[in-house]
């Protein structure tokens, strides 16, 4: 099975040069590495993307969905599975190995994701010397993990940091661009459309470290996502309804409920007043994703 991996990335050379060495590790050698990126500082130094791996630089308009688009239309054609990772998101060597045998194991699957030895998207991150530890000591004790076992089925998304697909499955379909930037459940939407079951596999194991460099800019703008995004894929038909009121009722109370003790990486107070716009938009019908961008029109 020939497996490419895309990783998207603005503005954080430093994480595209510590992820290619667990890709270059791979017990499963990549048919491509697509780097899909907004422009050359996107990358770091020429020496940091030597290594034995098929590397293919892409640049792209800015936003999550337009660059997995850029990755998709340039490689679907070549390989027979594409394996997306965010680029602070660190495999263990089985990876690729992990996603043939789950593949093989479901053929009815159109795309598997991979459990987390840790996720710093909910912390304030994990440094990547910290990841490195823990994949060296899942390694040590796990030598042939088989990625045939199934830890869930049936589910609604699969998990943007680490999502694998056929690319049969995948055919004319494409991220939603109207899903702008960081794209707020972009994932979810994504492999919902696709046809077939989506699987989360034991042998795919890795960190997500969750950098925070980059990441939220403008908490409001986060916060109005939370919401529109949601409406807009629940009207869409792509997300069920009683999912996205439970992401929506989560993320607002969380983002109230720590206004006064947020988190140091959180603006809570800022993407709270996002979320009530956002619900202002939705409850008057004017609710759309693309709405940020004119938030940050007028901010200029």
């Amino acid at each position: 099975m020939r497996i490419s991996v895309i990783i998207c990335s603005v503005g954080r050379p430093e994480a595209i040069e510590a992820v290619l060495p667990f890709i270059a590790r791979q017990t499963k050698r990549p048919s491509h590495v697509l780097l899909v990126v907004t422009k050359p500082e996107d990358l770091p130094d020429a020496s940091a993307l030597e290594h034995d791996l098929p590397i293919q630089v892409l640049y792209s308009p800015k936003g999550l969905t337009k660059q997995r688009n850029t990755g998709l239309d340039a490689i679907q054609n070549e390989c027979d599975a594409v394996f997306f990772i965010d680029d602070d998101y660190l495999p263990a060597r089985n990876a690729l190995e992990a996603i043939e045998a789950g593949m093989n194991a479901f053929p009815s699957a159109a795309g598997v994701t991979g459990r987390l030895l840790a996720d710093g998207i909910n912390s304030s991150g994990v440094e990547v010397p910290d990841a490195r530890r823990m994949i060296e000591e899942y390694e040590a004790s796990n030598d042939k993990p088989s990625g045939s076992v199934a830890l869930r089925r049936n589910l609604i998304g699969l998990y943007g940091c680490n999502m694998a697909y056929r690319c049969s499955a995948i055919h004319d379909y494409r991220f939603d661009p109207r899903l702008p930037l960081y794209a707020w459940q972009e994932d979810t939407d994504f492999s919902s459309r696709l046809p077939g079951e989506k699987v989360k596999i034991d042998g795919l194991v890795g960190v997500h470290c969750g950098t925070k460099l980059g990441r939220e800019t403008s908490g409001h703008l986060l916060g109005y996502s939370q919401i529109a995004n949601v409406v807009y894929l629940m009207r869409k038909g792509s997300m069920p309804k009683l999912y996205g009121l439970y992401l929506m009722t989560k993320n607002f109370l969380a983002n109230h409920g720590k206004i006064f003790t947020p988190e140091p990486w959180i603006d809570r107070k800022a993407r709270a007043k996002g979320n009530w716009i956002g619900i202002s938009d939705a409850l008057s019908g004017k609710e759309k994703p693309e709405h940020i961008l004119e938030m940050i029109a007028r901010r200029a």
